[in-house]
């Protein structure tokens, strides 16, 4: 297995445990608590293997640190993964608390911030995973969602409140093919927010993408030999560009991202809900355009440039500069974006910022059309599924218009495994076929997706989709027990 060259791990560990001395998630950095027990959490003064915290109705205090602790292996026969970075992140998608490097045997184990009661006792904080390593695919995707962790359900241990079950076992999908000259890109978002960052490394043909952790630094796996842009991007700050060049299977660091004083941009815009429920709400997010992918209708999100809630008019501020691509009802809503071509309101949309003829203020001239989505039935109605059979049936809500259906699966690296069509179905509240495509690999993951259509005219026409991140199932035969401890429901 390559992994990032041991001078890189050195000293991302020597970063990583200067951060577990610093800051109200890490710990204090004086020798000494005062004689009540309080702190300030912006220059703790902690004794040696306490932090400071929040505490609910009182002042901050030090206390024992909530750690999240866990192991990383390959999804589908559960071998130790090494040198992988492990975040948590918060609702808001920014890195808090240390950053995990899982051990030889695929161990970790990383600090976390949480409000507690007057006791010491954790009783606020909610995170979800995120993990990177080289030769494999990170986690989370838009089809392998992280669930959240509670730190209420902390345990008391030597070493403090611990968090560790299920839902810190994360399977890892290796990347196929020759992975041996592939290399890595790392430095620091040096600015007033840095935590959290997509961080993007693209050329002509394709994207590879990092984020950073709560003390800005980012690493870049599984990059290919060339030259580079690479670009950071989180809402509220604007960050310079970098070219680099790198070569095959080279580590290269020090390529930091330095704040700029442009201005940042406003994206406004309307969404028209259509032939859905009364009362629908969707949303709209920006996704950076160099990582979407045209078949999946699927990319890379940064933090911060989403709005809910939407049924009418809708404006995401604070945008840096940078191509994207503005997608509506992307989210698990019933609703997804109108998949009719022949009428205005359906087109992909793509904007660059700033915008040549608008400056800042970007006001989309034409409106999102969003219609009701087709019921996912099986598998993955809920969540990513288990299937245990290597041909599953899928199922999903009849489109009583409809003259056919098309039918694609995906699999996790977005690439098209197998595609029918059917006619119409009569007689029947939902509509079932049976995947007779290529064999599925042990622990990886796909979606289906369901077109209904009309053909009855000159023009076939769709008339409605399967949700963006419904349909998702993940194969492992009866044999295998991995995966009954991986991050996704049952």
């Amino acid at each position: 297995m390559r992994l990032v060259s041991s001078i890189s791990v050195v000293a991302l560990g020597l970063i990583y445990l200067a951060a577990c001395n610093a800051g109200p998630s890490g710990g204090g950095g004086a020798s000494e608590t005062r004689p009540d027990g309080t702190c300030d959490p912006d220059a703790p003064t902690c004794a040696e293997g306490q932090v400071c915290e929040l505490v609910i109705d009182g002042d901050p205090q030090c206390a024992t640190p909530v750690v999240l602790r866990g192991i990383v292996v390959v999804l589908g026969d559960e071998t130790p993964v090494e040198g992988a970075l492990v975040q948590a992140v918060d609702a808001n998608g920014a890195a808090v608390g240390t950053t995990g490097i899982s051990a030889s045997d695929g161990t970790y184990s990383l600090v976390v911030p949480a409000v507690r009661d007057a006791e010491g006792g954790p009783v606020e904080g909610v995170y979800t995973l995120r993990v990177q390593a080289a030769e494999y695919q990170e986690f989370p995707t838009a089809i392998r969602p992280a669930l959240p962790l509670d730190v209420a359900s902390a345990e008391s241990q030597d070493e403090g409140w611990v968090v560790e079950s299920a839902l810190t076992t994360i399977g890892l999908i290796r990347i196929p093919g020759d992975t041996s000259g592939l290399g890595s890109i790392s430095g620091i978002v040096q600015g007033e927010l840095n935590a959290g960052a997509l961080v993007v490394a693209s050329d002509e043909q394709a994207a590879f993408t990092g984020f950073s952790d709560s003390e800005g630094n980012y690493v870049i796996f599984n990059v290919p030999s060339g030259s580079y842009t690479v670009q950071g991007y989180l809402a509220g700050i604007q960050l310079e560009a970098v070219t680099v060049s790198i070569e095959e299977g080279e580590d290269v660091s020090g390529v930091d991202l330095l704040q700029s004083s442009q201005p940042l941009s406003t994206v406004s815009g309307n969404v028209q809900i259509v032939n859905a429920p009364g009362g629908a709400m969707t949303s709209v997010v920006l996704c950076v355009e160099s990582t979407f992918d045209d078949r999946t209708g699927r990319g890379k999100m940064p933090p911060g440039l989403r709005v809910g809630s939407v049924n009418g008019a809708f404006s995401i501020g604070d945008v840096p500069d940078g191509r994207y691509v503005v997608l509506a009802a992307f989210e698990n809503d019933d609703l997804v974006r109108d998949p009719d071509q022949t009428i205005g309101g359906t087109e992909i949309v793509r904007i660059e910022l700033p915008d040549p003829a608008l400056g800042n203020e970007v006001n989309l001239p034409e409106g999102f059309k969003v219609t009701e989505a087709l019921s996912v039935t099986r598998p993955g109605a809920e969540g990513p599924e288990r299937v245990a059979n290597s041909t599953p049936t899928l199922e999903w809500e009849d489109d009583s218009s409809e003259d056919g259906y098309e039918i694609r699966i995906f699999d996790a690296f977005g690439n098209l495994v197998w595609e029918d069509e059917i006619g119409p179905t009569t007689g029947s509240a939902t509509v079932t076929h049976l995947y007779a495509g290529p064999s599925l690999q042990e622990g990886m993951f796909y979606q289906f997706r369901v077109t209904s259509f009309r053909a009855h005219t000159e023009v076939r026409t769709a008339i409605s989709t399967t949700e963006d991140l419904k349909g998702v199932f993940f194969y492992l035969d009866a044999e295998t027990s991995s995966g009954e401890t991986e991050q996704q429901p049952e």
